[in-house]
């Protein structure tokens, strides 16, 4: 593994760089934070200094503490998400697969129906509906995101499963999880995990983008996206607030996009 670090290019270090820079704020956000998540502590939109490393915020908290908790809540959050989407679309589409027949059919018409309703559209109505608790935003988003998953991992799996190790298996009378488990699994690990990285990312800008809207992760805990919306008035007067959570979110973004750029070089077989 540190051979393979060593060997990774300079865009692939940057990416990783920004992502355990993330990582940490997230992990020892206590710690690092001068300030309680919800504690006021100065007035409104005050700029740079040492007392408040990146100033405040619209009703005064210190801008630098909501940071390191909302790389927390943010990140984890599109994190425990996209792994849900993953095992529950992953697994559907390895069934659709594996089993063929009328069990595709129905589970692909399914996918089917609710891929017709926009994305953001369908979050609204449910996120409406059902109010924007952390398990209602969790489901709804790894339930719609899960879709996409389920049509990657079908592709794949059916692609694989007219190898003739999985007849030799098939022969051999093994059952359906064991090959899943053991011939499609390792097989498709690659594009699943390039794809992993990615779907982290369109994840991570949704629950910024329900945040702006007001229907992502609700006051008083501390939000990138929702920090964009509560400080967004401070363009007017030509304040920068807004713009550091704005950036945060573009940031980790590209750095997470890069680290997925090397994974696919590295599994595709080419070289340089």
């Amino acid at each position: 593994m540190l051979r393979l670090l060593r060997q990774a290019p300079l865009s692939a270090k940057i990416g990783i760089a920004i992502v355990f820079l993330n990582i940490f704020a997230a992990i020892f956000a206590p710690i690092i934070a001068p300030y309680e998540e919800t504690s006021i502590v100065g007035d409104v939109w005050e700029v740079f200094s040492g007392k408040f490393y990146l100033g405040t915020d619209h009703i005064g908290r210190d801008l630098f503490t909501r940071m390191m908790f909302g790389a927390r809540n943010t990140i984890i959050l599109a994190f425990i998400t996209t792994f849900l989407s993953f095992l529950v679309g992953s697994t559907l589409g390895f069934i659709a697969a594996v089993k063929g027949s009328w069990t595709d059919n129905i589970l692909s018409r399914i996918i089917d129906i609710i891929m017709a309703f926009p994305t953001l559209i369908f979050a609204l109505m449910i996120l409406s509906v059902m109010g924007s608790s952390v398990p209602t935003l969790i489901f709804t988003i790894a339930i719609l995101d899960s879709t996409r998953v389920y049509r990657l991992s079908r592709a794949v799996a059916m692609d694989i499963e007219v190898m003739e190790f999985v007849e030799a298996a098939r022969l051999r009378g093994e059952g359906l999880w064991w090959l899943m488990r053991h011939e499609i699994l390792p097989n498709a690990m690659p594009p699943l995990m390039a794809e992993f990285g990615l779907r982290f990312c369109f994840v991570f800008l949704f629950i910024a983008s329900l945040s702006f809207l007001g229907l992502g992760l609700q006051p008083p805990l501390a939000d990138w996206g929702g920090m964009v919306r509560e400080n967004a008035g401070a363009i007017t007067f030509g304040i920068y607030t807004p713009l550091i959570p704005a950036g945060a979110i573009a940031l980790l973004t590209v750095g997470v996009n890069l680290i997925v750029d090397w994974f696919l070089h590295l599994s595709s077989g080419l070289h340089e």
